[in-house]
């Protein structure tokens, strides 16, 4: 239970944030502009402020407002743990995840030795210029050549490799247990995950009693599927209309229809692009064009070898390369690392190495990106048309969720809880199917483990993924996609019995395009 003086001091806080920001600044004004009318009395001025909140919709943005300064808060630090610990509260976390930062900065630095490549450098007049009338078509645009020298920092097996070594000094069972029968799941850090008991609780809305877009609007030649389609477009626009965030959060537990996903996502996640933030773009847009950053190689090849060999996503290449050059030279991300366990890297100036004084972020928005990262924002293409609006949705989906997938963290949405929660599902409810892959040399972990860090993307038809991807808003959880690695490998059972290598378990996962991703869902949560 959260004391009541935790919970004054966290209504402070969000009271102080509110008058701070410019929504409030906004209303003040309007208000001002509402009470000078002659129709309102002093009498009855408080009364006719109410009915104005309501009536000009300024209530539910204020609702929103306090929603999403709630949701934005660790809970540690509502809890009362102290700052030192609201990162990262297990110290050999906090040293794995340190000894992998140091791994990543080294090399980085290595490639800049080998290719003798500045981190960063000033174009010339000439270069911007080119880079300026060039920037809408820069996916067309890349030195094969240079890209050919540029080597990804690190893959999802290093970083795999990286989290199953992680042990916990600390731990000692209460009794001795013969290695023989100790778990069998390559995680070795022991950390809490809902049952599936539970999880059928916290994910009610999914039990097939429930009719749920990407199930009921999918069953072919149905009189019944149109009429649920149609019924649920007109509610979706009024949920949309009237604007609630946690009205919208409620409505995508049940799926959303293609057309107005983008609404109800931003709804969701609290994310209103005005000409403020376009501005901002157009200004991250010439830093880019002003300096060449060997993250851009990086960010270029990846795309190029993700997102452009894939047949759902290589149309948006170009936009995929404007929105994730940009990202990289985002200041304001560096705000997420407040309630991450990562920390972002440092440079020194030339000639300034060891001073502390010229240590700078490297790259601007401390991320540097690994194989494959250009996955999370790929998808989005299907719902933003336009650079800007694709950036500042990836740049609040990754800041909000998908940050977590690459770091090593005990925290309940972090990768580490859900490999330990996946391992924990196959073991309890298919504990054969474990076995028998652990035997053959297949461990289950490590086929899924692509899935769990990309969040599907790559793996699942786009439609499919963004029907899992609503449900991961809708529940600001991100444990789905550990119950839907678990549900495929359960759906695979009979062919994955009879593999007797890894390369066979990998050859009958190689594709799942084909899977329904909510029906699998139900199927483990509510059908097992």
């Amino acid at each position: 239970m959260i004391k009541e003086e935790d919970k004054n001091e966290v209504f402070c806080r969000i009271i102080e944030k509110l008058q701070n920001s410019p929504l409030f600044l906004d209303m003040k004004a309007d208000l001002q502009k509402e009470v000078a009318k002659p129709h309102i009395h002093v009498t009855d001025m408080k009364k006719s402020i109410q009915n104005y909140l309501k009536d000009s919709g300024w209530e539910v943005k204020l609702q929103n407002a306090v929603y999403f300064q709630l949701k934005s808060l660790p809970m540690s630090s509502i809890q009362g743990i102290p700052q030192n610990q609201v990162k990262e509260p297990l110290a050999f976390i906090r040293k794995a995840q340190m000894n992998w930062e140091k791994r990543i900065v080294k090399s980085i630095n290595s490639m800049c030795t080998e290719l003798s490549l500045p981190l960063a450098r000033k174009r010339s007049a000439a270069d911007q210029s080119v880079m300026s009338s060039k920037f809408e078509v820069l996916g067309g645009e890349l030195d094969e050549k240079q890209m050919e020298k540029i080597k990804p920092v690190y893959a999802p097996k290093d970083f795999f490799e990286a989290l199953i070594s992680i042990e916990n000094p600390s731990f000692t069972p209460l009794r001795k247990i013969p290695r023989s029968i100790k778990g069998w799941g390559l995680m070795k850090v022991q950390l809490y995950t809902k049952s599936l008991q539970d999880m059928k609780v916290v994910y009610k809305e999914l039990d097939p009693g429930n009719s749920q877009s990407g199930v009921d609007d999918a069953l072919l030649e149905s009189t019944s599927c149109e009429s649920f389609s149609t019924d649920w477009n007109k509610i979706g626009r009024k949920v949309i209309q009237h604007g609630s965030a946690p009205v919208a959060r409620q409505y995508a537990k049940y799926g959303c229809p293609p057309g107005l996903r983008r609404e109800v996502w931003c709804l969701i996640l609290g994310l209103e692009v005005d000409d403020v933030d376009l501005l901002y773009f157009q200004q991250l847009k010439q830093y880019v064009i002003e300096y060449d950053m060997l993250v851009d190689s990086l960010i270029t090849k990846d795309i190029k070898l993700t997102s452009s060999n894939d047949d759902n996503y290589f149309v948006f290449e170009d936009v995929l390369c404007q929105a994730l050059l940009v990202f990289s030279r985002d200041t304001s991300i560096l705000e997420h690392f407040e309630h991450s366990s990562a920390t972002p890297p440092k440079s020194y100036i030339r000639g300034k190495l060891g001073v502390q004084d010229y240590a700078v972020v490297y790259p601007p928005n401390g991320i540097i990106p690994f194989h494959g990262f250009s996955m999370y924002a790929s998808p989005l293409g299907y719902i933003c048309a336009e650079a800007p609006q694709l950036y500042f949705l990836f740049r609040r989906i990754y800041t909000r969720y998908f940050f977590r997938l690459h770091g090593m963290s005990s925290h309940p949405q972090g990768i580490m809880s859900l490999c330990v929660l996946f391992e924990n599902l196959l073991q309890t409810h298919e504990p054969a199917l474990f076995y028998h892959l652990k035997e053959v040399g297949a461990h289950p972990l490590r086929l899924v483990f692509n899935w769990l860090i990309y969040a599907f993307a790559g793996y699942l038809e786009t439609e499919q993924l963004l029907l899992l991807w609503d449900r991961i808003f809708a529940y600001d959880s991100m444990e789905l996609l550990a119950v839907l690695a678990m549900a495929v490998l359960s759906y695979r059972r009979a062919n994955l019995l009879e593999v007797t290598s890894l390369q066979a378990a990998q050859t009958v996962l190689a594709d799942i395009s084909t899977l329904n991703s909510i029906a699998l869902l139900q199927y483990v949560l509510f059908l097992k």
